[in-house]
């Protein structure tokens, strides 16, 4: 395997391995929440969920246009010196897009978890 086929595989494993991570800590929030039994244990697990989502889409949409302004200034200097890499460039800066539909959906699946009050 190749550096390149190393290198993307890496990317998504990491990409899994995090939304895995976050469903199983905002999992544990809220079996906490619900295991005190307090009376307000609704709005505590919205508020938890809330601002989950809140981080969720904050993070990927901030790592994105990290990424998007790192790699497209790159993008565009190589297209500059050679016209047969832009699907290279193409292809790198939708990895960055990806990160913030990530976000997105993980933001979206949180928020349809919020029970109603």
């Amino acid at each position: 395997m190749n550096i390149k086929k190393k290198f993307y595989f890496s990317i998504v494993m990491l990409q899994v391995f995090f939304v895995f991570f976050i469903f199983v800590v905002i999992n544990v929030l809220v079996n906490m929440t619900y295991a005190q039994g307090t009376s307000n244990s609704s709005e505590m697990v919205s508020g938890i969920l809330g601002i989950s989502a809140a981080i969720a889409i904050t993070g990927a949409t901030i790592g994105a246009g990290m990424a998007i302004k790192t790699v497209g200034t790159a993008a565009i200097s190589a297209l500059t010196e050679n016209e047969r890499v832009f699907f290279k460039a193409f292809l790198v800066i939708a990895l960055g897009e990806a990160l913030a539909i990530y976000g997105l959906i993980v933001a979206i699946l949180l928020i349809f978890k919020i029970p109603s009050v």
